[in-house]
């Protein structure tokens, strides 16, 4: 049976909207991410469409952190490496296979710069990295 720790999945989960937050702020990369997708402020963002907005980009960081942490722990038992090792290592496997590369295939084809591919992989890298910590220091 797969055990996770919820509290941890949560936080993970919590964890993904700081660091998007700040990466995507002014004291982050925003300025440098709106120039290359191309996006402008969006003056109708705010009331239930904000609110909306982050609640489905929260599901969806809590359904990514839990299957996180089921893969954490599948390595886990098969490794049997320290649990915060094989959290940091699955987290940059899962990063790289899964979201590295399906972001570097959509941009390729869609055209993208490859200066925003690797702006949002790198995101995505320190997101899972961040997860991956908190996944890994609260095991069960």
């Amino acid at each position: 049976m797969v055990e996770v720790n919820l509290i941890a999945v949560l936080l993970a989960a919590l964890s993904t909207m700081v660091v998007g937050s700040i990466w995507y702020s002014p004291i982050g990369f925003y300025k440098q991410w709106a120039k290359l997708a191309n996006v402008k402020p969006d003056p109708t963002f705010k009331g239930s469409k904000m609110v909306l907005t982050y609640l489905a980009v929260f599901v969806a960081s809590f359904i990514t952190a839990y299957i996180l942490a089921h893969i954490v722990f599948f390595t886990n038992q098969y490794s049997g490496n320290s649990y915060l090792l094989d959290a940091v290592l699955t987290g940059i496997w899962v990063w790289l296979g899964f979201t590295a590369l399906r972001i570097f295939t959509h941009d390729t084809f869609e055209g993208r710069r490859k200066q925003l591919t690797v702006l949002n992989a790198t995101h995505e890298l320190i997101t899972f990295l961040v997860m991956s910590l908190i996944i890994g220091l609260l095991p069960l």
